[in-house]
């Protein structure tokens, strides 16, 4: 489906005033259908059914006159522009990933600044110069083709980078040669969900793939059974060997990780996107003449618990794991005697949850949440005795750790007023140095960032940040922007996104709300809204806003709300429960359709996070809240803009289609109800150039209708 195809160019909309045109917007005329289904007892219409057809001559013209509408409504906006070369101004600082160590070399991804992609680059050490491996840039003026991941070869001589088509989740590997700067042979494909890992003779590769879907339906049918194969460089993917399946379990996601010891390939067999997980290890001999056929065996098959291996010191592997502890422990397991009596806790549980963990030669290093602000602890990694913690720069979040084998122990750490920055910490000297900095500091000496709590329906204390001017009047007519995110077990700590800047800079507030279904607190915080509880998830949502609108932080005619894909799905799920608190949401690739998401893509992945749609108890639940369910004609909702990308294949755009249509035919109020098409994008991907045009259009949207004004020269 084209960007802009075919469809109607509404020549007046693309004109006039943004005022105007919330006046009375002229809609793209989606057909209704008579599709209504019975489903356990219950009535169910479904009339934009036919905007699951991807394929559709029908569709593409719709899509194309929405996206023409919502064109000329955004560029018409006041702060449109003044976003634009803002974001462009912030986001033109430099970027590095933890380093990968494999030969001796470091291998990271590096971006200058505006690159479309960040490169792959090699040093030597810390101290030598930087040499450029593969740049995407090249391989893909437009950005079009995503350079998605990659793995050096364990000498360090080799690189398998996966590409992916508008980065969509289906990925392609190819295996460059660093010393002649070409590609071997070989190609794999339909690799997805997928993490890469060699075998330490360097002679090929661990993988994960799902079945060929059918001819141009791989972007929407639904995932085949996912299974772990091995790729020797030199053959056909035909022969690729094949390591590990589940075909009892028909949404078990399946991975490997080779340590760099190289002798136990440690399997992890998820169900579905759940935390949860079951753990398997291979013994494969002799590192340098592994046995990739040998027999697959048990470390921990039991259901409802997480079990994330480490690496191992020979038979001893350590598992960080949520079972019997839920803010997570770290205990060794012996492969000779596997039994769950035999496991030595290594790191007890504490009073803060565990999320990140840090394995190197002598230490753990050990991130803990604390009232969802990073903290970090160093234990011995054999004995487990505490040795002490890395002092951070700042309130905020550590968003990865790794680095082994360089001689440093790497995190990232950034916060609202801190751009992300590489630090590398020696242990011998106990410093932290800062590595490829982003760049000169802001200057945030203006702002500051609020850790508060508010007090959800059912009584549980929920934490969020705002962050704002230090001279902020807490008078209600502050332009305000809230995000939430609230699910699968993922945490939504404070950090640094280039946006939030430009937006207090215009007087506005940002806050991030750590909402139930997250991983703040554990993993009673995620089950306390997961599937039959997701409500409370709404509800934590909804007392964050009432908290900000009664400190007088701003009001309800102040206050626009941003979520993506899971977030999409809370931010249009308040909007419908309680549309008089809102002024604007922000709803990126959004999932609107409960009753059906499992009949695309990977969503059946989704069911142990939202419940089946196939289960009567279950799919009552989803229908209470599912928003393209509970549209009301006559409910003036708040205005509302809704994004989506041609290649997501993760939340396939139909759910955005389906809602936007619904909702503009309900919404009697003059506020806009727009949808904003990207082509070449993805869920999660779009090139930094794009990426700047869409916020530009997003957070436009949301000051015009919080009441923002354009700053006096």
């Amino acid at each position: 489906m084209p960007f802009v195809g075919r469809g109607i160019l509404l020549a007046a909309a693309l004109a006039a005033p943004a005022t105007a045109l919330a006046q009375g917007l002229a809609y793209p005329l989606a057909r209704k259908a008579e599709v209504v289904e019975e489903r356990f007892g219950v009535k169910v219409a479904d009339p934009y059914r036919w905007m699951e057809d991807q394929g559709s001559k029908e569709l593409d013209d719709w899509v194309s006159a929405q996206h023409a509408l919502a064109a000329g409504y955004l560029r018409a906006l006041p702060l449109r522009a003044h976003f634009h070369k803002r974001f462009t101004e912030l986001w033109n600082h430099s970027r590095t990933t933890i380093p990968v160590v494999e030969g001796g070399r470091w291998f990271y991804r590096h971006n200058s600044g505006l690159q479309l992609q960040s490169a792959i680059y090699m040093r030597e050490g810390m101290d030598a110069p930087r040499v450029l491996v593969l740049d995407p840039n090249v391989l893909s003026p437009d950005g079009s083709v995503a350079l998605a991941d990659f793995r050096p070869s364990p000498d360090g001589k080799l690189v398998v980078y996966a590409l992916a088509e508008g980065g969509a989740d289906w990925r392609t590997l190819r295996v460059r040669d660093i010393a002649s700067g070409r590609d071997l042979s070989d190609e794999v494909k339909w690799v997805r969900f997928s993490s890469l890992s060699w075998t330490r003779d360097g002679k090929g590769f661990f993988y994960s793939r799902f079945p060929e879907p059918p001819p141009g339906r791989a972007l929407h049918a639904t995932l085949g059974t996912q299974a772990l194969y091995y790729h020797r460089l030199g053959t056909p993917q035909s022969q690729d060997v094949l390591v590990y399946e589940r075909p009892d379990l028909p949404r078990g996601l399946v991975s490997a990780w080779l340590p760099r010891e190289g002798r136990y390939l440690l399997v992890r067999v998820n169900e579905g996107a759940s935390p949860t997980n079951r753990l398997y290890y291979v013994d494969l001999g002799d590192p340098q003449q592994p046995d990739v056929r040998a027999a697959v065996k048990p470390l921990a098959e039991t259901d409802g618990a997480e079990y994330t291996a480490l690496g191992h010191i020979g038979p001893l592997i350590y598992v960080k794991t949520d079972d019997g502890a839920p803010n997570r422990k770290i205990v060794a397991i012996d492969a000779r005697d596997p039994r769950r009596e035999a496991w030595r806790t290594v790191v007890p549980e504490g009073k803060e949850p565990i999320r990140f963990v840090g394995f190197y030669a002598d230490h753990l290093l050990v991130e803990y949440l604390s009232d969802v602000q990073s903290r970090l602890a160093l234990f011995d990694r054999r004995t487990g005795q505490p040795q002490g913690e890395i002092s951070l720069p700042d309130t905020g979040s550590v968003s990865g750790i790794g680095g082994q084998r360089s001689g440093y122990i790497f995190y990232e750490f950034s916060s609202p007023l801190h751009r992300p920055t590489l630090f590398a910490y020696d242990p011998k000297t106990r410093q932290s140095l800062p590595f490829e900095p982003p760049g000169a500091p802001l200057d945030a000496s203006r702002y500051e960032t609020r850790r508060l709590f508010a007090t959800s329906k059912d009584g549980t204390r929920v934490p969020f940040f705002v962050t704002a001017r230090k001279d902020l009047k807490l008078d209600g007519a502050n332009p305000a922007l809230l995000l939430g995110y609230g699910g699968f077990s993922i945490s939504l700590p404070p950090v640094y996104r280039s946006q939030v800047i430009a937006w207090l800079e215009l007087g506005g507030v940002w806050a991030s709300a750590n909402i139930r279904g997250g991983g703040e607190y554990g993993r009673e915080w995620h089950l306390a809204a997961r599937a039959e509880k997701r409500q409370n998830g709404f509800d934590d949502f909804i007392a964050v806003t009432e908290h900000l609108i009664k400190e007088k932080y701003t009001s309800p005619a102040k206050l626009g709300i941003w979520g993506r894909s899971n977030g999409g799905l809370l931010v249009s799920v308040v909007s419908q429960q309680r549309p008089e608190l809102y002024a604007a949401v922000l709803s990126g690739v959004p999932v609107t359709d409960m009753l059906r998401f499992d009949r695309f893509t990977g969503g059946r992945a989704w069911i142990p996070e939202y419940g089946s749609p196939q289960n009567p108890e279950q799919f009552r639940n989803l229908l209470r809240y599912s928003p393209l369910h509970n549209v009301k004609a006559g409910t003036c909702y708040p205005a509302i803009l809704l994004t989506t990308a041609d290649h997501d294949d993760r939340v396939v755009p139909n759910h955005a289609f389906k809602f936007a249509a619904a909702v503009q035919a309900a919404q009697p109020c003059p506020r806009p109800v727009l949808l904003r098409y990207e082509a070449k994008a993805s869920h999660g991907y779009t090139p930094t150039e794009r990426l700047i045009a869409e916020y530009a259009d997003v957070w436009a949207f949301a000051a015009e209708h919080t009441g923002m004004r354009a700053p006096r020269h």
